[in-house]
């Protein structure tokens, strides 16, 4: 009998929107895939086309409890993204970020397994220094609406180097910003997707403030080529790493596009501004560049049309 050396991968949240992306990436890479969600904002549709294939395996899970299992690496993307949903159980969202974290860390430290770390751009909260580069602090309010994911995720950061540093714990740690592309949730509240359900709908389209805040949006396409490339360059390279497209647009520039290629008589409504919400947002992507050699190759031109498309199809179905 022969011993397969395919690489025992595991995606944590691997039924959401990036979950799904990378499952489906390290499948074609030759991966042994196992997909960890409870399915809290995933959805099984984003995987039903691989539950038949022979080397993907799907465990429903919640990472806030301790996982036994043997894997060669980890890829920890367990967390409502959009504020839509980690506001909806501010503490579970919390729980997720940090015991997920400690569970995760504890299994890499057992297995010898390398593992990655989905962070996020709102480390930085409404920053203070434009473009934001790994070595910025933040500017993060640690008692908002927000925080249960802003804080979250910093103190995940801060477990993973602890374990680094204490345990010798080989890590990978990404700070994603905006990401957009097929498989958002339509009702997610993200802007992207926001803008198109409501231009394909015939609907107006809303916008926060007068639209002048600016996002860096990167398709998921791009963003997964960067984890793979962070998980598989060399030990010494822990990040963080910020990765995303630093095509910065404002909001207005972003509806006005959508509206364009999406037709129709729909118009730009301004409603006030959330609590929080950063004024700009665009990452120095020097470090990715450097220790990766990675940048985006999809521009937001081509990104919106298929993302347009897939919703289209969506509609349709």
């Amino acid at each position: 009998m022969q011993i397969s050396n395919r690489k025992r991968v595991m995606v944590t949240g691997g039924a959401g929107f990036l979950g799904s992306h990378l499952c489906e990436r390290l499948l074609a890479d030759g991966g042994d895939v196992l997909c960890v969600d409870n399915f809290y904002s995933g959805n099984r549709d984003n995987i039903s086309h691989m539950l038949s294939h022979p080397h993907f395996e799907f465990m429903r899970h919640d990472v806030t409890f301790p996982l036994y299992v043997e894997v060669d690496e980890i890829y920890n993307l367990a967390c409502p993204a959009s504020p839509i949903h980690y506001q909806r159980d501010p503490v579970q969202t919390t729980k997720t970020s940090v015991h997920g974290a400690i569970n995760m860390l504890g299994l890499a430290k057992r297995t010898g397994a390398r593992i990655f770390q989905a962070s996020t751009s709102e480390i930085y909260g409404d920053p203070s220094i434009h473009p934001q580069t790994e070595d910025y602090w933040g500017n993060v309010n640690p008692i908002g609406i927000r925080s249960c994911y802003d804080e979250g995720k910093r103190c995940a950061e801060t477990l993973f180097f602890d374990y680094h540093r204490q345990h010798g714990t080989e890590i990978k740690v990404a700070r994603i910003f905006n990401t957009y592309g097929p498989r958002m949730h339509p009702n997610d509240g993200r802007v992207v997707s926001n803008f198109i359900v409501q231009a394909l709908a015939g609907e107006d389209l809303t916008i926060y403030g007068d639209g002048s805040q600016t996002r860096s949006f990167c398709y998921v396409d791009d963003l997964v080529e960067g984890f793979i490339r962070l998980m598989a360059s060399p030990a010494a390279v822990t990040g963080p790493v910020n990765l995303g497209n630093p095509g910065e647009f404002t909001i207005r520039q972003l509806a006005e596009s959508v509206l364009a290629k999406v037709g129709g008589r729909s118009k730009l409504i301004e409603k006030p501004l959330p609590q929080d919400d950063p004024r700009q947002r665009q990452p120095d992507i020097g470090v990715a560049r450097e220790k990766l050699g990675w940048e985006p190759a999809i521009g937001l031109d081509e990104g919106l049309d298929r993302t347009i498309d897939y919703f289209r199809n969506l509609k349709a179905a």
